[in-house]
């Protein structure tokens, strides 16, 4: 497969692990959106774009995420994001 079709996991492990990529949906149509937030500084602030541009298109949105980013997120959190959300987006710069 070429590169396109694996991603490294971003988690918390001692090496490292690829997964095949998922396939995206065709349409967010539907679907629950969520605003994952690793805790860095201004995420919400980011977000809050984010989520305004989404709703302006009729996409449901959630947010999610973990309460700092000094901390791994928890299999339980991920397994509990998994089943709300359809589709996630990460914050992850400052």
């Amino acid at each position: 497969m070429t590169a396109m079709n694996w991603m490294r996991d971003p988690t918390a492990e001692t090496t490292s692990v690829k997964r095949a990529r998922l396939k995206p949906p065709p349409s967010l149509t539907g679907k629950t959106v969520g605003l994952f937030d690793i805790g860095k500084t201004r995420t919400d602030e980011f977000f809050n774009q984010v989520e305004t541009r989404l709703h302006e298109r009729g996409i449901k949105t959630q947010r999610v995420g973990k309460p700092t980013n000094a901390k791994v997120a928890t299999a339980e959190n991920l397994a509990n994001i998994s089943a709300e959300v359809d589709v996630v987006i990460i914050g992850l710069s400052d």
